[in-house]
């Protein structure tokens, strides 16, 4: 690991609005950590975070936690967090696929999945966070009706989601092939990752899908 990158992640680590693996915290995230009750989003494969940031500003009615597996990604977003004073979003390093242990039935309102590694190569379409085996774990934690959002460049990964989406018999309650050619574009998706505005730098259109329960 290089020092600076090292270095990032070690800031991380300390940072008190960052956790590392953390034990028996399923079920405890509003009462024991937010200390309210507030509806509770989440960001996948966050990075930088650009998402839990902007949404924490714009909600402060709402708990927001950014996911994601490296620390030296997620500590722009922490330690921007802690300048800001943002006492409604948290920074959580786990792998994603073992969000079942963290996270209780029910407990998540909202899920965010911006930009995804789109996985292109067929034999490794499980590891797509819009496949099957993650649907179904979004099933089991979000209330009803919980709503996942995707943002991707993707047309390959778009087409696959709404297949996949249909086929785990979820409700498609958005669609758009090119956000940016709308007249009436949500709010919501004016806000920009590091890796979108590299993607529009590009002339690459962007996709998004909203689907729930």
């Amino acid at each position: 690991m290089a020092k600076r990158t090292l270095k990032k992640f070690e800031e991380f680590t300390g940072l008190e609005n960052s956790l590392e693996f953390p034990q028996e915290v399923k079920g405890k995230w509003k009462k024991e950590l937010f200390k309210n009750d507030n509806p509770l989003t989440l960001e996948l494969a966050c990075g930088k975070a650009e998402y839990s940031l902007a949404l924490a500003e714009m909600f402060p009615d709402r708990n927001f936690i950014a996911i994601d597996k490296k620390g030296n990604r997620m500590w722009r977003g922490a330690k921007t967090a802690v300048e800001k004073k943002l006492s409604n979003v948290l920074f959580l390093r786990i792998y994603i696929e073992d969000l079942m242990s963290y996270f209780d039935e029910n407990e998540v309102e909202e899920i965010w999945i911006t930009f995804p590694d789109p996985f292109p190569r067929k034999g490794k379409a499980k590891k797509r966070l819009t496949s099957p085996r993650f649907l179904k774990m979004y099933d089991q934690i979000l209330t009803a009706p919980g709503q996942v959002h995707l943002k991707t460049d993707d047309k390959q990964l778009f087409d696959y989601t709404i297949e996949a989406i249909e086929a785990e018999k979820w409700n498609v309650n958005d669609s758009q092939q090119d956000i940016y050619g709308s007249s009436k574009m949500d709010p919501l998706l004016k806000i920009q990752t590091y890796y979108e505005k590299l993607h529009l730098e590009d002339g690459r259109k962007i996709y998004y899908l909203r689907f729930g329960r």
